[in-house]
């Protein structure tokens, strides 16, 4: 293992993490307050969990909150009556929407229980006109090679809600300048030495997004069942709504409804993973460690040995990256394999660069990323990564 990095906290004004607390967090509590008709306790517990995140300390969970002792065993015990900005930013936020859901009433018995909060914006999304679209850019990969295929597809679940370009072969494309990359780390070709055609083996996907983001990445799911790389699929989405737009049980299911009901080649794609997981080749699992406020490295025993049977593990999105590597501002020419030592089997990275953390880059690459854009490349979503540690 590498030196110990600092942890990202959101005690400096200015950093991305400390926009996050100061800005983000109460902007996503005015827009659910405004999504749904709450009564006045609802209501009035969102302006209370608004002034807290912004003025107050952190608050412990009521006494009969079903998971009160989880979040103990994750740190609320130690962090109870600190500021939300001095604690570690993964926890923090974590936390927030975790406080965000009782405020709502998701897990309280009443006619709010188990009612997602972001909802409307993510069915918006997955019905949108831009949807249709790049479903219908499906039927243009046809007179492709069965290479060139798996090849779209997979840039297609790495650049999430930028999945247009995901359905041309070439990675670089994007609205960089030339000389800057859009893809900073590419270690595909080692990812598909690990699931070779006629594979027998078993992958496992952590999802991140759900919506458009989820959509590329059923569709990957379903090229590599089709193209016998895997013989079968575990998806991890989380046990509840998260993160604004994480992907939950009910998102697969509205995603899945959406390719059957489309035309042409998403229908397919539809239903085969319909009946994948009618078979019991294609599966679903949320773990509460999904929704936890701690790197992968501290994940429980259950949920180790599950991705230790994977042939690999593709973990998606940023958040999950953040969890994967640890959330600390890591040199970004530290190798990726050292930080992910610690995960159960092999594991590859799909990411597009939306926070500061980093690694597995190299030297050449961070400078020419530095001197074009300053910083501002690991937050932008303009840049996105493929890392690998077979």
């Amino acid at each position: 293992m590498p030196a110990t990095a600092p942890l990202l906290l959101g005690d400096e004004p200015g950093s991305f993490p400390y926009s996050v607390l100061a800005e983000r967090h109460p902007a996503i509590i005015r827009q659910v307050r405004e999504a749904f008709p709450y009564g006045p306790e609802r209501r009035r517990a969102l302006d209370a969990l608004l002034v807290s995140c912004t003025e107050g300390a952190i608050e412990p969970l009521p006494a009969d909150a079903h998971d009160r002792d989880r979040w103990g065993a994750w740190g609320l015990d130690t962090y109870a009556g600190r500021s939300w900005f001095d604690v570690p930013w993964l926890w923090s936020e974590s936390y927030f929407y975790r406080c965000l859901l009782e405020a709502v009433g998701h897990f309280a018995p009443g006619p709010w229980q188990g009612i997602d909060p972001f909802r409307p914006d993510k069915l918006a999304e997955l019905d949108s006109a831009r949807t249709d679209e790049e479903l219908a850019a499906l039927d243009g990969l046809s007179d492709l090679t069965a290479d060139e295929q798996d090849g779209a597809l997979l840039h297609g679940s790495l650049w999430g809600n930028r999945a247009d370009l995901g359905f041309r072969l070439s990675a670089g494309t994007s609205d960089t300048p030339a000389a800057v990359p859009a893809l900073v780390a590419d270690d595909s070709d080692t990812l598909w030495s690990l699931l070779p055609p006629s594979g027998a083996g078993t992958l496992y996907l952590i999802a991140d997004n759900a919506g458009r983001e989820l959509v590329p990445d059923l569709l990957l799911v379903s090229r590599l069942l089709a193209g016998s790389r895997v013989e079968r699929a575990v998806l991890h989405v989380k046990p509840h709504p998260y993160y604004v737009s994480d992907a939950t049980p009910a998102d697969v299911l509205d995603a899945l409804r959406r390719l059957t009901a489309a035309p042409g080649a998403a229908a397919t794609h539809g239903r085969r993973l319909w009946q994948a997981l009618t078979d019991g080749r294609l599966t679903v699992r949320a773990h509460p460690f999904s929704c936890g406020p701690l790197p992968y490295a501290e994940m429980p025993d259950d949920l180790r040995a599950e991705f230790a049977s994977a042939t690999v593990t593709i973990v998606k999105g940023d958040l999950n990256y953040r969890r994967l590597v640890g959330d600390r501002l890591w040199a970004p020419t530290t190798p990726f394999a050292d930080l992910t030592g610690h995960f159960p089997g092999p594991v590859a990275a799909l990411r597009t660069l939306k926070s500061d953390v980093i690694c597995g880059l190299d030297t050449r690459t961070v400078s020419t990323l530095d001197a074009a854009e300053g910083p501002r490349w690991r937050t932008g979503g303009t840049h996105a990564l493929i890392q690998v540690r077979a």
